[in-house]
């Protein structure tokens, strides 16, 4: 086999457990929530298709429901042979492509991070979880043995179906992660006290699975790197399990470890742009130098093939596994393997993906609206950008991400694109944001829209702004207006001032510290009614020129609109920069700014309190959108479709995802 001549080692084959996979990339296992009653949709087959067909060497899944604790319709089902032909369906599905498929063994115990507690928790002792404050039912020892033996025939019923392996869950707070760690396992029994004791659950599940599905069949762990949780599992911890765990090693084949457990420390879970790329690397090389013996996964913020290459070189692991980056691009494999890197929709570490689980029911992402869809992992080339059977001009006013993305797919669907915008440079707030500490991953969005525009011969007329007269000169079959949107005044801010800039936006501020300022003594007060990652990410920026920094809010918390993996990221920042929170507070008097003071009121009993000091003040406020043009348009009997922002003010997502549905509606 020749080797591959831009990323040799990525894309040489290797056996693992018998099973030998195509390159070294394993989709690490994300929660999709596209599953219903116990059976994949289309959705899901959708998904796992355009990942093996991108070029994944193995597909783990998520969660499977293979004991009686865990049922659940949001899970693919496999404690009986009743969903044992859509357990084939997605075997096959994936195995049609190439690649392997592992079934994901777990159970989250106590731990939860959805709101509210769950009542149907199991775990190993009667310990609340540290977020949602649930107390699990303790397993008994008969319970444990019954779990272990309905995971065992799970397993090889998987194998029946055509899966190639499992992976146990052993990390981030899930149900074998709390009998590993001596904080969650008070147990006096055969299963808690000693280390021996607390991996026995494990130990003796492996063992149950090899006994039953023999070889070749991948058994991989995901273990405890340090959890974050104090008197939990710590580097050292991890070490010891891992020499206990070794002593095993003939029953399983692959593992790597993972940070962070269902508390505070949930958000190292999902490292983003705020700390250093792939944090865990360094601690998982050494950890697999210990027992070099063992196949090794890295795993944690790795995006780019370099960094991957880097990995299987370098003497950290064996395999890589990519979990946001394939949400990202499907075809991630197939463009690297081909030296096309430029090419690829690269994941901006912004964990929208994981909100959009927890919160809105279905996986989705910031820089890839087509997640689920068919052909995701298909590109269409210039030359053959034909798909729409009528062939119209589709002006785009705008220069942000949703014109940007509808821009590109409306002229891979064939039709000629003008984009018309008041800007040289692309992104509109976006690319603000990403000129804030943590968010310079979100140029990736635009830059990649921009080359797939020029790729698919756009037309972009820039430098002012456009007006009616530009866009009827255009002679457009339909205008797309994308023209973003703007600070909207808060109640507590006089008109005359607002009007005149005396207290400036957040967004007027943030220009301001990208084009430079000097240190500014005083307290800077941010009036926080957005509660959106680039408010906070200001802040930051802003600790570094003024004494101090007071964040007020007239809300019950901060990062309101940001999911909790990011709002703990964000919090710990924010404490650790000594910025001041208040909540439930609004701007009574900003009259007496003149005199380097802000009353603030409190929402609920009135009562005052008078900040000193302040040397600025700004508001984070709501948005109203841009669209000036939509009424002209009209009038001249333009079909004028207001996008993103121009049409209501949201998210990332929400740009991206409509600049994508409504040109490819055309």
């Amino acid at each position: 086999m020749t080797a591959n001549a831009f990323f040799p080692t990525l894309f040489s084959p290797i056996d693992i457990g018998g099973v030998t996979l195509r390159n070294r990339i394993i989709h690490a296992a994300i929660v999709t929530q596209y599953v219903a009653d116990g059976a994949p949709t289309e959705r899901l087959l959708n998904y796992y298709r355009a990942r093996a067909a991108g070029g994944a060497a193995a597909i783990v899944t998520e969660p499977i429901a293979m004991t009686r604790f865990s049922r659940l319709p949001s899970r693919l089902r496999c404690w009986d042979d009743e969903g044992f032909d859509q357990l084939q369906r997605v075997a096959a599905t994936i195995n049609e492509s190439g690649a392997h498929v592992l079934g994901q063994i777990q159970d989250s115990g106590r731990g939860r991070h959805a709101v509210g507690r769950n009542n149907e928790a199991v775990g190993a002792s009667p310990l609340p979880d540290d977020l949602s404050w649930t107390v699990p039912a303790v397993l008994s020892p008969g319970d444990i043995r019954e779990m272990i033996d309905h995971w065992a025939q799970g397993a090889r019923r998987l194998q029946r179906a055509g899966f190639s392996g499992v992976e146990i869950s052993a990390g981030h707070g899930h149900l074998f992660h709390q009998f590993l760690s001596p904080w969650s396992n008070r147990r006096t029994d055969e299963y808690g006290g000693d280390l021996k004791n607390r991996t026995r659950f494990l130990t003796e599940l492996v063992s149950a699975i090899r006994s039953e599905c023999g070889r070749p069949f991948i058994i991989a762990l995901k273990l405890p790197g340090d959890d974050g949780v104090a008197g939990g599992i710590d580097l050292e911890m991890a070490s010891a399990i891992n020499t206990r765990l070794a002593e095993h090693a003939k029953d399983f084949d692959l593992w790597t470890w993972v940070w962070g457990a269902h508390a505070r420390s949930l958000h190292l879970h999902l490292p983003d742009a705020h700390g250093p790329r792939h944090p865990y690397l360094e601690h998982i090389k050494a950890l697999r130098s210990e027992h070099p013996g063992i196949a090794t996964g890295a795993i944690g913020y790795l995006t780019d093939p370099v960094e991957c290459e880097t990995a299987l070189t370098n003497g950290t692991s064996d395999v890589v596994f990519l979990g946001r980056p394939l949400i990202t691009d499907a075809a991630f494999p197939n463009k690297a393997a081909e030296g096309k890197t430029g090419d690829i929709r690269y994941c901006v570490s912004c964990n929208s993906c994981w909100r959009s689980i927890i919160e809105a029911g279905a996986l989705a992402c910031d820089n890839n609206p087509k997640v689920g869809e068919p052909d995701e992992h298909l590109v269409a080339a210039p030359s053959v950008a034909t798909s729409v059977a009528t062939h119209r001009h589709v002006v785009v006013v705008g220069t942000g991400v949703a014109a940007l993305e509808a821009a590109h797919t409306a002229a891979a669907n064939g039709h000629k694109v003008t984009v018309l915008g008041d800007h040289e440079a692309f992104g509109g707030k976006t690319r603000l944001h990403a000129q804030m500490p943590g968010g310079e991953n979100l140029s990736s969005v635009y830059d990649y829209q921009y080359l797939r525009a020029q790729q698919l011969g756009v037309k972009f007329e820039l430098g002012r702004r456009a007006n009616i007269d530009d866009v009827v000169a255009c002679d457009p079959d339909v205008v797309l207006l994308a023209t973003g949107s703007r600070s909207a005044r808060p109640n507590w801010l006089p008109e005359a001032w607002f009007t005149q800039g005396l207290i400036p936006s957040l967004r007027d501020m943030a220009k301001q510290l990208t084009q430079g300022m000097g240190r500014a003594p005083g307290r800077a007060v941010i009036v926080d009614q957005d509660h959106t990652e680039m408010t906070y990410a200001t802040a930051l920026r802003m600790a570094n020129y003024f004494d101090q920094i007071t964040l007020v809010t007239s809300r019950e918390r901060f990062a309101h609109d940001v999911s909790l993996i990011n709002r703990q990221g964000i919090l710990k920042r924010l404490f650790e920069r000594q910025v001041e929170l208040t909540c439930h507070v609004e701007p009574e008097n900003v009259a007496q700014l003149e005199a380097g003071q802000l009353t603030l009121r409190n929402v609920y009993n009135g009562k005052l309190e008078t900040l000193e000091s302040v040397a600025t003040m700004i508001h984070a406020s709501s948005r109203v959108p841009n669209d000036f043009l939509l009424e002209p348009l009209l009038a001249e009997g333009l079909g004028a479709i207001p996008v993103g922002d121009c049409k209501a003010p949201r998210s990332l997502m929400s740009a991206t995802r409509e600049g994508y549905d409504i040109a490819k509606a055309l």
